[in-house]
């Protein structure tokens, strides 16, 4: 008698499936550690430029002077990360960036801090990040089986967030009772934490660390350039794709701290408080991104794109919003769509590309999101001076979703016959390919 078969089990669409592994929540206690950390100093940072300098000036070029080193030496870190052990290169990154943060403590506590050395420190930290941020990032993947690869980025963003409000908070706390020297010893001791964690974690059976089969053979490090980073990321078509879908997104679509404050605080004849309570909803709505995007389990480049063309056209109507109330109703999902744009998009890039290049690829990503970061504020403040607030987002929006929308015509006109052939066939012609190559 043939045994019954017993149904199978729906895989787990919840958020938190990530969190089933001992590995990723030890990961996530030390990342929310790491943050709140994180952003006590860039908090204080930026007090403490204005203390030195009295320049608002100065405070953006030391900001810029962290950033900067992404767009010049991030294809370098990558192509670190994919050449060294991943758990031994976040363990000694953080505990570089920790030295970093302590000798910026000793300096300030002894009163022997100046801009241009604290200009160095940031350039410091600024190459540093570049081999530590995609390190942690593809040690965070890990931890988790491929499936569950969205729902970790959504828990790290998550994990951000939380960090963030809790790093803004306690930097008053630690100046008011401690110093100013006191929330650089704080994150200094954040990033020894998390380097004394890294030993104990322990990848997980199915993680999408692994190379598939076709690229099983990982060439020796020598052969690992950053050529062959570069080479693949441009004859990749769908990260190229997300690429376009991404920095069109950032440039005229998603920096409304600058396009939104200057909307509330103009045509709508609103205060700061107001602009305070928009970005307090934006913020909300992007913790309910997160969440949404942990639920999905194979996003796809073109459910990014569909996802921010829906994020561009409710900015438009954002644009016109008659009030401040009706603003606040659009500014929610706008925010949601956004954040599960991004959190689809991120495990797009981190799971496409075979295991020895993520790194490398990572790397690609980093420079030309500093191209984005750096360069996008100032076209869109052209755009502003031309066409006002209102629109700057409604160009803005429809040009992201027209661009996007034409796109995905075009890739579903373009798409080539053999994706039709027959099993059959794809054998018949498999030796041939095979001679060919």
């Amino acid at each position: 008698m043939p045994m019954p078969v017993s149904p199978a089990v729906p895989a787990s669409r919840s958020p938190w499936r990530s969190l089933r592994h001992r590995g990723m929540r030890w990961w996530s206690a030390a990342n929310l550690v790491s943050n709140a950390g994180t952003w006590m100093q860039l908090t204080v940072q930026n007090l403490l430029v204005l203390h030195i300098t009295g320049s608002a000036a100065a405070t953006g070029l030391s900001m810029s002077v962290q950033a900067a080193p992404a767009l010049f030496v991030s294809l370098l870190g990558g192509a670190a990360v994919d050449r060294w052990p991943r758990r031994l290169t976040v363990a000694v990154s953080q505990a570089l960036l920790g030295a970093v943060a302590c000798t910026t403590a000793l300096l300030v506590a002894l009163d022997r801090i100046d801009m241009t050395t604290l200009l160095v420190l940031a350039a410091v930290t600024g190459v540093i990040a570049t081999v530590d941020g995609p390190a942690c990032a593809l040690l965070g993947n890990d931890l988790v089986p491929v499936e569950d690869v969205p729902s970790a980025i959504g828990v790290g963003a998550l994990v951000h967030s939380a960090g963030r409000l809790a790093g803004t908070a306690l930097a008053g706390v630690a100046v008011g009772f401690l110093g100013t020297s006191a929330a650089y010893a704080a994150n200094a001791l954040s990033f020894l934490f998390v380097a004394s964690v890294v030993p104990f974690l322990r990848p997980v059976a199915g993680a999408p660390r692994e190379p598939a089969p076709e690229v099983r053979a990982v060439p020796a490090p020598a052969e690992m350039t950053v050529r062959e980073g570069l080479a693949f990321f441009t004859r990749r078509p769908r990260l190229v794709a997300l690429a376009g879908i991404t920095g069109i997104s950032s440039v005229f679509g998603r920096n409304y701290g600058l396009t939104l404050a200057v909307l509330v605080t103009g045509p709508l004849a609103g205060s700061a408080g107001a602009f305070g309570t928009v970005s307090t909803v934006l913020a909300v709505g992007g913790i309910l991104g997160a969440v949404l995007g942990a639920r999905l389990r194979k996003p796809s480049v073109r459910s990014v794109g569909l996802l921010a063309a829906a994020g561009a056209l409710l900015q438009v109507v954002a644009g016109l919003s008659p009030s401040l109330a009706v603003l606040l109703v659009l500014v929610l999902p706008m925010a949601v769509v956004e954040s599960v744009s991004d959190t689809a998009g991120t495990a797009v890039l981190q799971t496409d590309p075979p295991a020895h290049l993520r790194g490398r690829v990572l790397g690609v990503w980093g420079s030309i999101g500093t191209v984005w970061s750096l360069g996008g504020p100032p076209l869109l403040g052209l755009l502003m001076e031309w066409a006002g607030a209102r629109g700057a987002l409604v160009a803005g929006g429809l040009l992201i979703a027209g661009s996007i929308g034409t796109g995905l015509l075009v890739h579903r006109r373009g798409l080539p016959v053999p994706v039709t052939l027959t099993a059959r066939n794809r054998a018949a012609n498999r030796p041939a390919l095979s001679t060919a190559a």
